[in-house]
């Protein structure tokens, strides 16, 4: 019998039989468990007594927040196409499935793994602040923030780029014809049956969408009335975008008749996007950033997300304690995991930002011997202030509604995709006839250096504004290879909590021996340095709590956040796992042939 079948057979049933599975894991050392020169140690993937586990396949897995979307990945795969070509599916079909997040409106960053090359590319397709944008174009003649104009006005709106990273990474790695993997999105958008998610989602920002006219045609039922499961939401106008889109090859948006109703829109609205805006716009490859631990080779987004730095420098500054001896969520690793996130969101307030506009020095932050000295800083037994943490005192010189999705196929590629309209529902402004909703990036920049944005996040100079300049992002999709093998894709929503949350998750399959099912429910925590605040998640031991304010830490309960959607490829098995935080995601994998 074919070695594959073996495989899936022991896999699908080893409830039965009791299989373990066994996966290489750099938890070694004296003062740590987690070291470049980590010596391996066999760490059971599944076993039998486990609290919870992954989905299962053997030809490829899909995993996204939204059902219908990772059925269109799915299906794909099923035609023959390799994971480039289900994560494009899996983009366009959200962009109707998932409004509030999906989308062809916003932007965001792509991390794709070529089996045959063994190489990881970074692609970002982040938004760009149009040409007629300037520096103080959100303050009032106070010289105060316009939250209202940042957040929710025409001029929120930065120059999307969902459209030209989708067809940028299809030219690129695509195997199928750039329409068919359009078409599942184009089907959704002509008639799609609404699920509870949905319905809840539209039901409950009713009025926040009803502020824009043709956002509340679309989306807002009649007076007194709300969406029910089961009937039919149609999106004839996305449906009509979305088939421009496929037939030009992403030209439409840009130079087409969409482009032309964009540009039409904006100039009748007051806003700032123009034609030269939307014919410039390109998606960027760039060179990931990495870091080694034991056998596994972590990669993420480079600026301008502050993602995979500050990624790097957590897991740089917690390597240098016995976490792995402690446990997960003791007050002992949860005071270290905190005390790193304080001095990395410190140094993403003043240093991070578009590199194509400011020198970002990503090597001193991620550098070992920083990780070192801030080590050192750190009291076992009490809490620094964040008026003791400067940004970079130790080196050398030198939304929550996004969506994430991945993909890896029986060929071995991997996409790990995050992108965004930032707020649920971008700024609630759809452009007449396209049936796109907006971003509102725009605030992702730093209006006035000092004053934080929408999630409390505090900017400099550097991410200042300027035109053609893309805002910073704590968006972290996340790549990691397991001895040059393709092994993990993951990434999750969440604002600012981004990065701690893939921080979590990481530290929970590495350094704790879990499978990535229990690694995603795990309870989270979330430190940003300012404000001075250590939220932790319902669920979170008590007296762990307890034992952390006498540290001195101020405690918050918060309802759980984020959603991970992770896959691990172990020994030509699949595993899955979509994070139900939020209603509606699901992990689906391939059993069949590869065409």
């Amino acid at each position: 019998m074919n070695t594959r079948i073996l495989l899936a057979i022991k896999s699908l049933f080893f409830s039965l039989v009791s299989v373990t599975l066994l996966v290489s894991s750099a938890i070694a050392g004296e003062k740590t468990q987690i070291r470049n020169n980590a010596s391996a140690k066999n760490v059971p993937l599944l076993e039998f007594n486990s609290r919870i586990f992954p989905e299962v396949a053997t030809n490829g897995m899909v995993v996204s927040q939204e059902s219908r979307a990772t059925q269109a990945g799915v299906k794909v795969l099923e035609q023959g196409g390799n994971a480039v070509d289900a994560a494009v599916a899996v983009g366009f079909a959200l962009a109707v499935t998932l409004p509030r997040a999906g989308n062809i409106g916003g932007g965001g960053f792509m991390l794709i793994y070529d089996n045959q090359s063994k190489k990881v590319n970074a692609l970002d397709y982040r938004e760009k602040a149009p040409y007629q944008s300037h520096r103080d174009m959100f303050l009032d003649e106070e010289l105060n923030v316009d939250k209202r104009k940042s957040r929710y006005s025409i001029l929120s709106s930065g120059v999307p780029g969902t459209v030209a990273g989708l067809v940028e990474a299809h030219r690129k790695f695509g195997r199928l014809p750039f329409e068919k993997v359009v078409q599942p999105a184009i089907e959704l958008a002509r008639r799609l049956p609404v699920t509870l998610s949905i319905a809840q989602s539209l039901n409950a920002r009713a009025e926040y969408l009803s502020r824009d006219p043709e956002t509340k045609r679309i989306f807002v039922k009649g007076k007194g009335d709300s969406w029910s499961v089961g009937e039919d939401f149609k999106q004839q106008d996305l449906a009509n975008t979305l088939s421009l889109i496929a037939k030009s090859n992403g030209d439409d948006f840009y130079r087409g008749k969409t482009a032309k109703k964009i540009v039409k829109f904006f100039k009748e609205s007051g806003g700032l996007i123009t034609a030269k805006d939307l014919q410039d716009y390109r998606a960027v490859w760039r060179d990931p950033i990495s870091t080694t631990l034991g056998d596994y080779q972590i990669f993420a987004m480079p600026p301008p997300s502050s993602g995979g730095v500050h990624l790097v420098q957590l897991l740089n500054i917690v390597r240098q304690f016995p976490v792995s001896k402690s446990g997960p969520n003791t007050a002992y690793t949860t005071h270290i995991k905190t005390e790193a996130m304080k001095f990395a969101y410190a140094d993403r307030s003043k240093y991070l930002g578009d590199p194509d506009f400011v020198k970002v020095p990503v090597k001193s932050l991620t550098d070992d011997s920083y990780a070192e000295r801030i080590a050192k800083r750190i009291d076992l037994n009490k809490v620094l202030s964040p008026q003791e943490i400067k940004p970079g005192q130790y080196f050398d010189q030198e939304s929550p509604q996004t969506t994430h999705f991945s993909v890896i196929d029986g060929d071995g590629n991997i996409v790990s995709n995050t992108y965004t309209l930032n707020f649920s529902f971008g700024s609630g402004i759809t452009v007449p006839g396209t049936g796109m909703l907006l971003n509102n990036e725009m605030d992702d920049f730093s209006a006035k250096p000092g004053v934080p944005n929408a999630f409390g996040l505090l900017g400099g100079e550097a991410n200042a504004i300027q035109p053609q300049k893309r805002p910073l992002s704590s968006m972290t999709p996340v790549i990691a290879l397991n001895k040059g093998e393709p092994w993990l894709a993951t990434g999750s929503p969440g604002g600012s909590r981004i990065i701690t949350i893939v921080f979590n998750f990481l530290l929970n399959r590495l350094a704790h021996g879990m499978n990535i099912a229990e690694a995603t429910m795990a309870p989270r925590i979330h430190h940003q340095w300012y404000p001075d605040k250590l939220q932790v998640e319902k669920g979170f031991p008590i007296d762990t709590i307890s034992l952390l304010k006498q540290k001195g830490h101020n405690v918050e309960m918060r309802k759980p956040w984020g959603s991970l959607q992770s896959i691990e490829l172990q020994d030509g098995v699949f595993f899955g796992f979509a994070d139900p935080r939020r209603p509606g995601a699901l992990a689906k994998g391939y059993f069949g042939k590869s065409n």
